[in-house]
């Protein structure tokens, strides 16, 4: 009987896992006895041991089940990983017309880093292009100089890389401006564009009514020469719009003649030297032909504007690629609007784009937060249509299987409170570095009969805790002191009396360490030896993974992931 518990404690486990509760005894007998057929004849005994090791299960949080199956079989842990993995590809559906390969891009605007908005496109489109094969392309759409920050064309393509993408080319809008004025003369010269010197507000007014302006009537030749006035200078600012014919008639009236050139003059463009500017929904149609774009995905925000540049692919009579259209994605907690963000950080609300505050992918990546993690995050979400919250927790959950193995575990003890221990003897505790794994090393702690405990242990007034690696010691209040006394090494009295785990750390050996949280930061001290692991993941035990960010001679700052 004890040979066959730890085989049913490793799939017991593993069915935890994965579902993510209560280990489900039939299920997990017809796991072994397909793995194991040697007990089969077993089958009486098995449920009676089963039923033990369900209880010691149901004892263990998520996190505690992980570590432990981990640490009991890689093999499955892996095994299990794996399924997601799969699951997670296979989640999102095929693409029509995508056997021979497709031509994807992913299409941001450079007014400031990339955020968690971004990575949604930015992964759907980068997945299929793996799975089909093909091209694709980043389009750094930058026509409107007043949503260009000149800095910014750094910091996307450092979001690029962060995010590891595959890109295949990189295009600027910016550059293209030629291409735009011959596909609008192009469609002037069909009759399908027109010259509109009309006041703004009459123009609506006429719109509104489902009345044609008297510029609609121009002729070609008339249009062609109002548009090259346009390019030499001959209008103001605001005086003049170049407008696509569609139907005055149509249900919404942002479909009736809209906007493909403005003029613009008051705010100088970074990249090029221009007046005459095309608008969103001539410039995208035209890339996304020129560049050869099989299929396009974005929010369903966009289904207006695909309508809109289905009548510049029909005029100009370009086959349409196909389009997918995904749900918004609200996303609480932190900061997404890049105006706001840049507000902030004027008036030093943040400190920065990279800020724990905020949103964007810079701050995640601060934050030790993997771009695996936030790729199988959006590849879990997918293309459907439905408006949804986007989860942190599920977040969480990947980045930890990402960053776990990779992690050493060491103490933190946040707000110390000075305790000694009567009847206690000086000893070194001795803690693995990683759960499981004495190939990873030990930490030495030492205990010379005084701890720092953190006051929020303290707060609770329990009257036993179990120091972790150590002893358990009893408590005692007396008003805001406290008292501790030895109390034995006995795990199971510990358990029994359900005295927490906590950390601790002796007086002198921390080291001072600022842990930076998105709700404010704490002040505690850690274990020394985390000042030789800057830039790296660590899991400060009972409190969850940080990254350690520096290390000077006012100790040490390290940024809070998750637990």
């Amino acid at each position: 009987m004890q040979d066959m518990k730890p085989i049913l404690f490793r799939y017991a486990l593993f069915n935890a896992v994965e579902h993510a509760g209560t280990p489900q005894a039939g299920t997990v007998l017809g796991m072994v006895m397909k793995n194991h057929p040697e007990l089969r004849s077993m089958a009486g005994e098995m449920k009676a041991v089963l039923v033990q090791v369900i209880d010691e299960i149901k004892d263990l949080s998520p996190d505690e089940r992980e570590d432990a199956l981990y640490r009991v079989s890689p093999e499955l842990f892996a095994q299990l990983h794996q399924k997601k993995e799969k699951r997670r590809e296979h989640g999102l559906p095929d693409l029509i017309g995508a056997d021979g390969g497709v031509v994807m891009r992913f299409a941001p605007n450079p007014s400031g880093p990339l955020h968690l908005g971004h990575a949604r496109a930015a992964f759907l489109n980068d997945t299929y292009v793996r799975r089909y094969g093909g091209r694709y392309i980043l389009r750094i759409e930058d026509t409107d100089p007043k949503r260009v920050d000149p800095t910014a064309y750094e910091m996307v393509q450092e979001d690029i890389s962060w995010m590891e993408l595959g890109i295949h080319e990189t295009v600027y809008q910016s550059d293209r401006f030629s291409l735009y004025y011959s596909v609008g003369k192009e469609l002037i010269s069909r009759g399908a564009a027109y010259v509109c010197t009309c006041e703004n507000d009459a123009f609506r007014e006429m719109k509104m009514k489902k009345v044609a302006c008297p510029c609609r009537m121009q002729t070609a030749e008339e249009g062609m020469a109002g548009f090259d006035q346009m390019l030499d200078g001959g209008y103001e600012e605001g005086g003049v719009t170049v407008r696509l014919k569609t139907d005055l008639c149509a249900p919404d009236p942002a479909m009736r003649d809209f906007p493909l050139f403005r003029v613009l003059t008051s705010v100088p463009h970074e990249r090029v030297d221009a007046i005459v500017y095309p608008l969103m929904n001539l410039s995208v149609a035209v890339d996304d032909h020129l560049l050869g774009m099989t299929h396009v995905i974005r929010g369903k925000d966009h289904i207006a504007n695909t309508g809109r540049q289905r009548f510049i692919y029909d005029y100009m009579g370009w086959d349409l690629p196909h389009y997918l259209h995904y749900g918004r994605m609200s996303i609480d907690g932190v900061v997404l609007s890049t105006s706001g963000m840049r507000e902030g950080i004027q008036e030093g609300v943040y400190t920065g784009w990279d800020d724990v505050h905020l949103g964007t992918l810079r701050a995640l990546a601060r934050r030790g937060i993997s771009p695996l993690a936030v790729r199988s995050a959006m590849v879990d979400i997918g293309i459907g249509e439905t408006d949804i919250s986007f989860s942190w927790e599920n977040l969480y959950a990947k980045n930890k299987e990402v960053v776990d193995a990779g992690a050493d575990r060491f103490f933190f003890v946040a707000d110390p409170v000075e305790v000694t221990v009567h009847g206690a003897e000086p000893q070194v505790a001795s803690a693995m570095r990683y759960p499981g794994d004495p190939k990873r090393g030990y930490r030495m702690i030492p205990f010379e009969g005084t701890v720092l405990l953190p006051a929020e242990e303290i707060r609770k007034r329990h009257s036993m805790v179990r120091l972790k690696d150590l002893f358990n010691v009893r408590l005692q209040y007396s008003g805001d002191t406290v008292t501790a006394t030895y109390a034995g090494t006995d795990l199971k009295e510990a358990r029994d009396a359900r005295a927490p785990i906590i950390q601790w750390l002796s007086p002198g050996y921390g080291t001072l360490c600022r842990l930076l949280y998105p709700e404010g930061d704490i002040s505690g001290v850690c274990e020394p030896v985390v000042q030789d692991l800057v830039g790296q993941m660590v899991q400060f035990e009972r409190v969850g993974f940080a990254r350690v960010e520096r290390s000077d001679s006012s100790g040490l700052t390290a940024v809070y992931s998750h637990r």
